[in-house]
């Protein structure tokens, strides 16, 4: 079996030494190379070319953004439908960032050296996981994708490269957010297949549950949603203090089932479609991908195996 282990040697918990005992592990059981990211974008590029090369295995160790970007260049060719690719390398994922929320979703261990044990183990007795995939505006995400207010979130945390993440960097960036929006808080009509439109002020579309960590705590916005079902919406009509509080108190309650009279929320729907009535911050899995007025929303079942 021919595999690339990616490694971003920028991501939080990587380190050269876990590197080379990653790589060392894999390389007796693969015909391993290993590529170190130097730039954004690098580690897409290396998994674009070991699709089209017919490798059998692409492992990323790093953050999610070191994730997403391998997931991205594997289905590069696919124009959202894997269906037409023929056969597309596995996904291994051995976490290395602050986060790691896919992984964790995934239910793999966070330390890397309990990861590479476990992948190790799945590769010898050939275990793998059919996993579904978002797909938005082009850009394909594993766990979370949003407009309004996480994704302005995203981008003020984005402005602090070089620190390091932390659960109170996102919460200080979250309130920061909250009282001075940057782009202010225009209306967003969202539309789900059967359903009336609907006005909200912020809209984030999941991939599976939990959403994100506090820490050691999951987030649960749509419990009902996984990485075998369709997308989930939650979406606020409006963001009074009491509102927000309730919703945060309900997310962090071991699956909580989310409810609010400002709450628009699905479970396991194929398409959501979300415009705005101004340009707004737009994100996938954590990174800012730009400013958009509409979004098209997909799920894609089965895009992926994953080796778990």
């Amino acid at each position: 079996m021919r595999a690339i282990l990616v490694v971003n040697p920028q991501a939080t918990s990587t380190t050269a030494g876990g590197r080379d005992v990653l790589a060392h592990a894999l390389a007796s059981q693969l015909k391993l190379d290993v590529v170190e990211t130097d730039y954004r974008g690098h580690a897409m590029a290396v998994a674009r070319s070991a699709a089209r090369d017919g490798i059998d295995l692409v492992v990323a160790h790093g953050g999610d953004g070191t994730v997403n970007e391998v997931v991205n260049g594997l289905l590069a060719d696919s124009d959202g439908d894997p269906a037409e690719l023929g056969s597309v390398p596995a996904l291994g994922v051995v976490p290395g960032g602050s986060a790691n929320v896919f992984a964790r979703a995934l239910g793999l261990p966070v330390d890397p050296v309990e990861a590479t044990h476990q992948l190790l183990n799945a590769l010898e007795s050939g275990r793998s996981r059919s996993v579904g995939l978002g797909l938005a505006d082009g850009h394909w995400f594993t766990f979370n994708a949003g407009l309004g207010w996480d994704a302005d979130v995203v981008g003020r945390v984005a402005k602090r490269r070089g620190k390091e993440t932390s659960a109170g960097l996102y919460l200080r960036a979250a309130v920061r957010s909250y009282f001075r929006p940057p782009l202010g808080r225009p209306a967003l009509t969202v539309r789900v297949p059967g359903e009336e439109p609907v006005e909200v002020v912020t809209a984030f579309v999941s991939n599976t549950d939990p959403w994100t960590y506090l820490g050691e705590r999951p987030v649960h916005l749509n419990s009902g949603c996984s990485f075998e079902t369709g997308l989930g919406l939650f979406a606020l009509n409006g963001m009074p203090l009491p509102t927000v509080f309730t919703h945060v108190r309900q997310a962090l309650l071991t699956k909580s089932n989310q409810r609010g009279r400002r709450l628009v929320r699905h479970d396991d729907v194929p398409l959501i479609r979300i415009d705005a009535a101004e340009p707004v911050n737009f994100q996938v899995d954590g990174d800012l991908v730009g400013q958009r007025t509409r979004v098209e929303f997909h799920s894609v079942p089965g895009a992926l195996s994953v080796i778990v």
